[in-house]
Order: structure tokens, then sequence, then C-alpha cells
């Protein structure tokens, strides 16, 4: 008859313990997450991200070792004040070639 006063089943504290395990697993999914993103702050690597391109609302943004730069277009026309410096031609196989002025 010992099942039927079982008292352990009533004890708070196993609730908790759930509880915590929960918060655990949430935990690593979101280590998970941060790892898995392009930009995390702990990889060494040289990233580019596109955001919506080709679309009027689009954003650049580029992961130098720990800087980031981030560029987003605008409606205007790019223009400058610099020369022709050359001609760039396609050829036939795919290859660009690029002759100076």
């Amino acid at each position: 008859m010992r099942f039927l006063n079982d008292q352990d089943s009533d004890d708070p504290l196993l609730s908790v313990v759930n509880l915590v395990d929960v918060f655990l697993v949430v935990v690593a999914m979101l280590m998970i997450v941060v790892v898995k993103n392009p930009l995390n702050p702990f990889s060494d690597r040289d990233v580019t991200v596109i955001e919506n391109p080709g679309q009027p609302n689009m954003k650049v943004t580029i992961k130098e070792g720990q800087e980031l730069k981030r560029y987003e277009s605008s409606s205007e026309v790019g223009e400058g004040k610099g020369t022709r410096a050359g001609t760039t031609y396609r050829l036939p196989d795919g290859r660009m070639i690029y002759v100076p002025e």
C-alpha cells in the first residue's frame, strides 16, 4: 500500500526541475541559431549578405573581421566625376577581357 500514499508526486521542486530543463533546451536552440548565422560575432570569416536583391529596398551587409558595414540602396542613380578607363569584352566561352584605353 505504499504506492497509494506516495508523497513524491506532490513535490513542487520537481516542477522547477522540469522548467530548468525546458530553459536549457531553449538556450541550446538559441546558441545553435547564433552559430548558424553568417554574421555571428564569433566567426572570423568575411561575409557579404544581400537582402532583397534587385529591389528598391535592397540592403548589403559586409562583415570583415569584427567590422560590419551596411549599405542601403536609394532611388538615386549613381553619378561620379571619373573618366572612362577602358572597355570590357565578353568572349564566346564566357571569359571577360579588359582593354585599357
